[in-house]
């Protein structure tokens, strides 16, 4: 007989999931590009099955990585909403060429419309209304279009920090969505407070914009790696935020986490069902394996993986 007395294992208890986060967290989406895909062995074990994935086409990709990273996650058993970035796009030609590809290849017909980051159109398109104005999605029957919003505003698009230009357009995208046979929605650039965020849905709907909302969100991130990307964004006031986390010495060294701000705005959703902003799209900032493991410990049903379920 042993003169100590074995200790007893500590059970470590499971993290608790709020009915509010595992609603609020229903059918979220998520954002990957065809080299971050890569270093996914399968995604059938961190995403749901059936989760919206939008892959980011960004300037020099060729065409032919975005389509096979497209037919990868359809494969799957994802629904694929590639990045058609106007000012990237040659002309009708191009585009045509493009939507063909996605839907031939990988049986598309999603897509996220948006004017893109590059300064110098490259050729006839500059923004996502000549997109959608174009007809090609129409006409190759795609059955759900998005296009971009943001919260804080755009300086490329209202260089005094107004919003003026930003909602003209989106009354414009307002009434094609109107006449338009596809289901539209709002993929907006992230941000990190929950107050803003509930604002400036708020003022859309007074606007008249009723498209849904699908709220970008930052992944677990190094605080460094999301002032970066905030920086290049052109996030302002949520860089601010940043910023005066990065001087709690405190916060400095921990990795960001969309908890907060997640759990006020499921709270206020579930306050308020008929808050504009029906889904999360997350930007996997800190890597799509460091995100998709927050959802599932915070997602309770809404987050578990295709391979589990």
């Amino acid at each position: 007989m042993s003169l100590l007395p074995f200790r007893k294992t500590k059970e470590v208890a499971a993290p608790t999931v709020s009915p509010e986060m595992e609603a609020f967290l229903k059918d979220y989406s998520i954002e990957v590009m065809p080299r971050t895909a890569e270093k996914v062995e399968d995604f059938r074990e961190l995403l749901p099955a059936g989760t919206r994935v939008y892959i980011a086409h960004i300037e020099g990709t060729p065409i032919e990585d975005m389509v096979a990273t497209a037919k990868r996650l359809a494969t799957d058993g994802y629904k694929v909403m590639p990045h058609f970035p106007a000012r990237i796009i040659k002309d009708e030609a191009t585009l045509a060429d493009w939507i063909a590809r996605y839907q031939g290849e990988a049986d598309v017909d999603q897509a996220l419309l948006l004017a893109g980051g590059v300064a110098t159109p490259h050729g006839d398109y500059h923004s996502s209304m000549q997109l959608l104005e174009s007809g090609l999605f129409g006409k190759a029957g795609f059955k759900r279009l998005h296009v971009a919003g943001h919260p804080e505003g755009n300086r490329d698009i209202d260089k005094d920090g107004s919003d003026k230009n930003v909602m003209d357009a989106l009354r414009w995208k307002q009434r094609f969505a109107d006449t338009s046979d596809a289901e539209m929605a709002l993929a907006t650039q992230f941000a990190f407070e929950a107050g803003p965020i509930i604002a400036w849905a708020d003022a859309l709907k007074d606007a008249g914009i009723t498209i849904p909302v699908h709220i970008g969100i930052a992944g677990p991130a190094k605080l460094q790696t999301l002032i970066k990307f905030a920086i290049a964004c052109g996030v302002g006031p949520s860089l601010k935020v940043l910023q005066k986390r990065a001087m709690d010495v405190t916060k400095l060294l921990l990795p960001y986490e969309p908890t907060e701000v997640l759990t006020q705005l499921a709270a206020h959703k579930a306050a308020h069902p008929d808050f504009n902003i029906t889904n999360v799209h997350f930007f996997p900032l800190g890597g799509i394996k460091t995100n998709a493991a927050w959802a599932i410990a915070n997602g309770g049903a809404s987050a578990v993986p295709a391979a589990q379920s």
